[in-house]
Parts: C-alpha cells; structure tokens; sequence
C-alpha cells in the first residue's frame, strides 16, 4: 500500500481512538463475557420520584456498559419491604435495595443528621449533601454494603386548610408528620399526628387533621391541593434514601461494570434531585395554583428567628448523643452546612 493511502486510515484510527477513550461507556463486550442480571429492589411505586430513579438507573448501566449487565426491578415492595430492604441485601433476595434511613435512624445514626431542621432548600442541594458527607466521612453504618447512589427528598413544609404565618396560628393544630418531622412538629407547638400518606386525604376531609408537613409534590399526587388551599414557605427535614449493593456482590463485579456504576452514582443524586424539584414539586406547585388557588405563605424574619430557635435544640441534642457514641457528629454538621451553602448557590 502506498504512503498516501496510509496518512488518511491513521488519521480515522486516532480520532477513533480518541472518541472511545473520552466515553464512560463500557468497552465492547468480549466474547467470554457472561451477561450479569441484577435485581433491584424498592419498597414504594414505580410512580414516585424514587421509584422513576431505579428505572433511569436501570436503563442508563445497561447502555453504558452495552448490554453486559441487564437489571430487574422491583418496586412497590414486591421483593421487599422498607423494614427488611438492607437486610433482604445482605441476605441476598435482592442485588440492589433502594431503602430509607430515614426509616432505621437507629441502625443510620450519622445518616440522620441530614435529616434534622438544617435549611436545606430543595432536594438537589440536599440529595449531594448527603453523598458528599458519605463518601467523606465513610461512616460504619454502611460498611456491610457499597453505596451505589442517594438522595432525598425536598425539604417538607406545612400543607393546610387554614393559613400558618405564625406559632400562634400553628398551636395545636393537627398535621400529619413522619420521622423526624414529628418532633418538629412538638416543638414549634403543633399536633403531629402519625398516619401512612394514603390516609391523608380521608383524614383532611373528616377533620381527623388539618393538613400535612411533608415534601409538596403531594398537593397533586394525593390531590390534596383540593382541601388544602395553603403552604408555608418554611423548610422543615428531609427524607433520606441510599440505593446499596452487598460488599461481597460488588467485589464480584468485573472492574469495568465497577466503574460505570461508580460515575452514575453523583450523576444519580443531581438527576433525582432535580426530577424531585422541578417535575414533581414545581409542577404540582404550579397545578395547585392554577386549578385551587394555592396560596404560598412566607413568615416575617421576627417569627422566622422564633421558628428557629425552637428547633435548634434538636440539633444540640442529635450532636450530643452522637458525640457520646464516638461519632464525629460536630465535624459532620459543620461540613454539612458548607456543603449546603456550596450547593445552594449552584441549584437554588
């Protein structure tokens, strides 16, 4: 072959080789290559933000690694429930299980520090908090399992049937609350009454409760909005989610799968975040506005500096018994609210 016909085929060989080495996707799969199933498991509806999460995820490992790992989901408690996901992991009934520490604080403890009344201002923010304190601080909580992503949920806020502007309108008044959202609720002088969220409509309706502090995007998918005209822009706590694999199943994994599911796992925690705020809670936002009239409430910086020093106790005390427990728990909330600020500034 002549020298001119070289030139051209090795310039077409590099920017080949250039392309492949700037992807994230998997190299082809070999020949020898075993197909490798994944199950994935979550406790609530394929419908909730979460549960769109697990099918994204799902979607996006099989195309970047081509094929090579396909992944069954199970959402809707089908394989397992909130209570028994990590262990169901570490049993082995599911490869992946998408849980809530929130749920578990006892078996989470440094987990739940994100989910005390720190001012988070949406999910996104949040959701990589949460990450980035993690995979700093590597807690033993999560030692058993390799975290493949987390998240939250934005921040819950007052929904009710009568507008709150201030401790006065809110003294006594009955909310449904779960978590840590409950001594919240105690704390600024509400009712908080515990109830599953299906319940909740039924409840408004029969005046068992005046409403809900929960993460907003409830007003529509519960249409709530249509009993409760009224929300209070106050952050209150966040749910927390970790979507883990067992230790000794990730080991078994080739380095390549490894390193696709390693980069999803940021890109995860924005993708929900975002989803959450935009999709689930702006939308229903703006459908309560436009079809009942949902009138958004702000408190004035006196009542809002009373707010806070109710709860700041709760803070005070969560640091004292983790630092009792031998948990960094003062170091920890002080880069959580770096992180927090940080973030803010990019996804407000």
């Amino acid at each position: 072959m002549k020298t001119k016909h070289l030139k051209p085929l090795l310039v077409v060989f590099v920017v080949a080789v250039s392309l492949l080495g700037g992807s994230s996707v998997c190299p082809p799969a070999e020949a020898n290559d075993k197909p490798i199933k994944l199950t994935y498991a979550f406790f609530a509806p394929a419908g909730t933000f979460p549960g769109k999460q697990m099918a994204h995820w799902a979607e996006e490992i099989e195309k970047r690694t081509e094929g090579l790992v396909k992944v069954q989901t199970f959402p809707g408690g089908t394989l397992l429930g909130a209570r028994d996901m990590y262990d169901g992991v570490s049993s082995g009934v599911a490869d992946i299980g998408l849980g809530s520490p929130s749920y578990d604080p006892g078996r989470f403890p440094l987990t739940s520090g994100v989910a005390l009344p720190v001012k988070f201002p949406n999910a996104t923010v949040a959701s990589l908090t949460l990450l980035d304190l993690m995979m700093e601080f590597k807690p033993a909580e999560y030692e058993p399992f390799k975290i493949i992503t987390m998240f939250t949920t934005e921040p819950g806020h007052i929904q009710s049937r009568d507008p709150v502007a201030s401790l006065e309108d809110l003294k006594g008044m009955k909310l449904r609350a779960a978590g840590t959202g409950v001594p919240v609720l105690k704390a600024l002088g509400a009712a908080p009454v515990g109830m599953p969220m299906p319940q909740v409509p039924e409840s408004v309706q029969t005046g068992v409760i005046d409403g809900t502090m929960t993460s907003r995007e409830v007003l529509k998918d519960f249409k709530l909005a249509e009993m409760l005209h009224h929300v209070l822009e106050y952050p209150t706590v966040v749910v927390t989610f970790a979507a883990v694999m067992d230790k000794k199943k990730w080991d078994a994994l080739p380095d390549k799968v490894k390193k696709v599911i390693d980069e999803l796992a940021r890109e995860m925690a924005i993708w929900t975040g975002q989803y959450h705020d935009k999709q689930n809670v702006g939308e229903a936002l703006a459908w309560a506005k436009k079809e009942h009239d949902l009138q958004i409430h702000t408190l004035s910086e006196e009542e809002t500096a009373k707010w806070d020093a109710l709860l700041a106790p709760m803070v005070q005390t969560w640091t004292e018994e983790m630092e009792a427990k031998g948990l960094p728990a003062a170091k920890f909330l002080e880069r959580l609210r770096q992180l927090r600020d940080q973030y803010a500034q990019e996804y407000q």
